[in-house]
């Protein structure tokens, strides 16, 4: 395909038809489309031949790394054997059974069941449904609100932009819809002031039980959270937080659900965030890393607890897509999570590769524009600040970003920027050569942007 246009100006075609996501196509179209034409290991190539490497892993979700010709090759079989059949009206595909069996197996002893869906987003809205069918089977109808947190993301339908708590997206669409409330974020460096990160942590866990209250207990039907905020930053809640978020679901008779579609299969170090932070959730959407992003494909793990009631009380669940299960994305998820295991990708972001960019990135903290550098595993940030001591922001945070993220890119190097966040979350599989590359581009467009910002 990239062949067959090579002589012909994608960038005129793409701004004439086609209308990009979360972007100011007036803007865009002017500036130009960058079209990416391949990929290998950590790298891509745009249509000029430039070589980039990317940090950001797609859109946090290419684990195994591009040019995985196990996967293809996987798609194309089935793709030749059985290219479609839905999962409605009594029937499935062998790869949609394998790959429930595969990746329940690596959730925890409570997970044995998952729900397909083509996305996170519509993961999102699924468990939202699920939750509010679960409650009315037992008894507790009234049971419908759900919390969730300010600069959270679940996605971008309506019920999950209405979960996610963003508020330029709220303010497209006469958003949130009713049923859904907001706390507070765990968001230290920015918002914990005076307090130490461990009392910043049990502060904001309890603004959902005052929230709880407020609402009434009778009302409440889930609090939603992704175990490390992905879109908002990467902002990763300090020690004191998933334990008190997780002891007043249980004793307050809530539905916890982690939002794993970023922080599953291995991004963490673990198979899930919510193993990494110790802590058992009810429902867990999925997506991005179950694929790798080679085919789209999501889900909806679900605890014995809801899933008993749903099989047992709730007779025919009025929710479902097309695509549930689709068996050539089955196929190519069952494909990469083998790679993962056989690789041992998430044994090596846990003891390797994750702790060697820890101690690289970690080390971007020093420079002059970062108030902080963090980090879990392969998925991590830098806070842009403008005076280190009183942790002060800039006066246009999403400009300083995408200053840094703009001489990241003309180095060679993907990162994304979010307001003054810089946010990297590689390949699984990239090396510590490839780790130290991304460090010294990122040097670079940091040294860059803070000559440009000083004068």
């Amino acid at each position: 395909m990239s062949d067959t246009y090579a002589r012909s100006n994608l960038a005129a075609i793409d701004a004439a038809h086609h209308l990009h996501p979360f972007s100011d196509m007036g803007k865009l179209n002017a500036d130009g489309t960058r079209i990416i034409q391949r990929g290998e290991g950590v790298y891509i190539w745009d249509g000029q031949g430039k070589r980039y490497l990317d940090g950001f892993a797609g859109l946090w979700c290419v684990n195994v790394g591009y040019g995985r010709r196990e996967i293809t090759d996987a798609v194309a079989r089935q793709m030749n054997e059985l290219p479609y059949y839905n999962t409605f009206f009594g029937t499935t595909t062998t790869p949609t059974t394998l790959l429930a069996e595969k990746v329940t197996s690596r959730a925890g002893p409570d997970f044995n069941h998952v729900f397909f869906t083509g996305s996170g987003s519509e993961a999102n809205d699924t468990w939202f449904r699920m939750a509010r069918v679960y409650w009315s089977a037992v008894g507790k109808a009234s049971k419908k609100i759900v919390i969730a947190r300010k600069n959270g993301y679940h996605g971008s339908t309506v019920a999950g932009a209405s979960l996610g708590g963003m508020k330029y997206m709220h303010e497209q669409g006469d958003l949130p819809i009713p049923g859904i409330a907001h706390i507070g974020q765990p968001y230290w460096y920015g918002e914990g002031g005076e307090l130490s990160q461990a009392e910043f942590g049990l502060k904001v866990a309890r603004e959902l039980e005052a929230k709880i209250d407020e609402l009434g207990e009778e009302n409440v039907a889930a609090f939603v959270a992704e175990p490390i905020q992905g879109a908002a930053g990467v902002i990763i809640p300090p020690e004191t937080y998933w334990p008190e978020i997780a002891r007043i679901c249980k004793s307050r008779n809530i539905l916890l659900v982690c939002d794993e579609v970023i922080c599953g299969f291995g991004r963490l170090g673990e198979w899930f965030g919510h193993q990494y932070f110790g802590v058992e959730p009810d429902l867990a959407p999925i997506a991005k890393g179950l694929s790798s992003g080679y085919l789209p494909i999501g889900g909806v793990l679900v605890s014995d607890r809801i899933a008993d009631v749903l099989i047992n009380e709730v007779g025919d669940f009025n929710h479902g897509f097309t695509y549930s299960g689709h068996p050539v994305c089955a196929a190519a998820a069952l494909e990469n999570l083998r790679i993962i295991e056989d690789e041992r990708l998430v044994e090596r972001v846990r003891d390797d590769i994750g702790p060697y960019f820890g101690t690289v990135w970690g080390a971007l903290g020093e420079h002059d524009l970062v108030g902080e550098a963090v980090s879990v595993g392969l998925m991590g940030a830098l806070q842009l600040t403008s005076d280190k001591a009183s942790r002060m922001r800039f006066e246009k945070p999403d400009a300083v970003g995408a200053l840094v993220r703009n001489h990241a890119l003309a180095n060679g190097l993907v990162l994304r920027a979010t307001g003054d966040r810089m946010l990297a979350s590689p390949p699984l599989v990239i090396r510590y050569e490839e780790v130290d590359e991304m460090a010294r581009i990122t040097k670079i467009a940091l040294d860059a942007a803070w000559q440009e910002l000083r004068r």
